[in-house]
């Protein structure tokens, strides 16, 4: 549904969307052959910014449409009973490898593609007709003849209806059809939060023709009633991965029992080094300099990049931070699981952070109508009130922010709530620029983490707390602040304090990450494990 390729081209709203743009890149970089199907939204995602007042405004300004070409060819899907017929653009920037993008092709219709995650269910049925029965259809007119469709999220699962209509690979029953089709679908599930797990009820998808031709019966033996997108998805494909190792576990007990599911298995994401790296970085880190030479100018580097982070907060809020205190990042999609208000909880505590100068900048964006989620920048934004000097709340959260952010902090702070984080990529960023991780060992950091080496845990993990339910939340949040607390205290300060130390940590960080953490690594495995071969469940 979105593709992060540039801050100038905002058609993805995070890191979904970040990490499909990085798939691209690497596919390119790497010429597998792989085509890219999405949909080119006519406003993108939100533009969120704090009005005078305080509250965050979201905008929507049109898709300048500088990037892409449009492409002699047109398909059509139905949808409430008409025909609506799609025109496709073809990004010409930012990758080398082919990314086609679809729209309706009549003003008229143009309400499908209008907002990325914008709309009610009619409209998100309409846009995933347009995504995969469209999808389907395009690779048909551009004579693309895929062995392998990769349906990332289940957004994409009407393109395996819309492949089991056509009896493309054969079979007399949906059984048979299914288990023929099986063969040439893989599944990726990104979202270990239940609620994010997409389902329709019937009578909505036969409103809008998202039954594709498919019986009640037919369309619960295939997604369930109500209809799954994730179940669906399980069902069809050969083969499903979770996004982390700690993930795939994860999707394994939630979708344990669902018959006729894909066994899933894990391919933890990566991130596009030459998007996030910065250069200084790897030129400073050149194998022939003496280390001693490398440890100057890495340092030199970092500070560079901090400065004009904090050249940008001052220049957006007029906020003068201190170059030579501790600066604490936290920036990503404001979803209460991920909880960015833990570390202003405790008015006490926060005070003796300060004292010892510590500095903390947030970003992040809500969606439009995820009240949670704009209330928890609404207290960082009143946090940032409070305490002037410490606390920076930077609006509308983009990739170009994105990249200051984890090059020009100190340390990227991360405390989901275990084990909602299915991967988290802005970590990864932070960790080959020389920013260490002070995480919760959820998500990829379970991975990355050598604790006083790489980076910090913030605790080890109970197990009796891996639920999805809130019913002792509290508890846990109180407990996994103090860790947070305790962790900054006795760990991270000191080690601040001792510029070898310090620089040997921002080593091993770049070490553990550039490569095992790279969508290079990650295409590779995707290619052996998923597209190609039969991987093994549970690595």
């Amino acid at each position: 549904m979105e593709y992060g390729l540039d801050a100038a081209f905002p058609i993805y709203a995070g890191g979904l969307g970040i990490l499909a743009g990085d798939h691209m890149k690497s596919v390119g970089d790497l010429r597998v052959p792989l085509t890219g199907i999405g949909l080119l939204w006519d406003e993108g995602y939100t533009r969120q910014v704090l009005s005078a007042g305080g509250t965050l405004e979201d905008q929507y300004p049109k898709t300048v449409r500088d990037a892409v070409r449009r492409v002699d060819v047109r398909v059509e899907v139905t949808i409430k009973g008409r025909a609506v017929p799609l025109r496709a653009w073809k990004v010409e920037r930012y990758l080398s490898s082919d990314l086609y993008l679809l729209e309706p092709e009549r003003e008229a219709d143009r309400w499908i593609t209008q907002r990325l995650y914008g709309g009610g269910t009619e409209d998100r049925l309409a846009q995933e007709l347009v995504l995969g029965v469209g999808g389907v259809r395009l690779c048909d007119a551009l004579g693309v003849a895929p062995e392998v469709y990769h349906f990332n999220e289940g957004h994409a699962v009407f393109a395996g209806l819309e492949l089991l209509r056509s009896g493309r690979y054969g079979g007399k029953t949906l059984a048979q059809r299914i288990a023929k089709l099986k063969k040439h679908i893989v599944f990726t599930t990104h979202t270990p939060v239940p609620a994010g797990n997409e389902v329709h009820g019937l009578g909505a998808m036969r409103a809008v023709d998202a039954d594709c031709g498919f019986t009640d019966k037919e369309l619960e033996q295939i997604g369930g009633d109500p209809f799954s997108m994730t179940v669906a998805g399980l069902r069809l494909a050969r083969i499903a991965n979770g996004v982390a190792e700690l993930h795939g576990d994860t999707a394994r007990k939630m979708w344990k029992g669902t018959k006729g599911a894909a066994p899933i298995l894990s391919i933890t994401n990566g991130v596009h080094v030459p998007t996030w790296q910065d250069a200084r970085i790897r030129a400073a880190l050149v194998p022939d300099k003496p280390k001693k030479q490398q440890d100057s100018e890495l340092w030199a580097a970092h500070q560079t990049m901090k400065h004009e982070l904090l050249a940008e907060i001052e220049r957006r809020n007029g906020v003068k931070l201190s170059a030579d205190k501790l600066l604490i990042g936290f920036a990503r999609r404001a979803a209460t699981y991920k909880r960015a208000d833990l570390i202003i909880s405790d008015d006490k505590a926060l005070k003796k952070l300060f004292d010892r100068g510590v500095q903390i900048v947030y970003s992040g964006k809500a969606h439009p109508r995820d009240t949670g989620g704009k209330a928890l920048i609404g207290k960082i934004v009143a946090a940032s009130k409070k305490y002037k000097k410490h606390v920076v709340f930077l609006e509308n959260y983009d990739m170009h922010l994105g990249a200051l952010l984890t090059r020009g902090t100190d340390i990227w702070l991360n405390n989901p709530r275990r084990p909602l984080e299915a991967s988290g990529t802005s970590g990864m960023k932070a960790a080959m620029n020389g920013v260490p991780n002070l995480s919760i060992l959820d998500g990829w950091w379970p991975e990355g983490c050598r604790h006083g080496v790489t980076g910090w845990k913030i605790g080890d993990p109970d197990p009796r707390d891996d639920a999805f339910d809130d019913a002792d939340a509290a508890r846990i949040d109180k407990r996994d602040r103090e860790l947070l607390y305790k962790t900054l205290d006795k760990d991270v300060l000191p080690a601040f304090g001792k510029r070898d130390r310090w620089v040997a940590i921002m080593r091993a960080s770049i070490a553990m990450s550039q490569w095992q953490f790279s969508s290079d690594r990650m295409i590779e495995d995707y290619v052996a494990k998923v597209y190609v071969g039969g991987g093994t469940v549970g690595r």
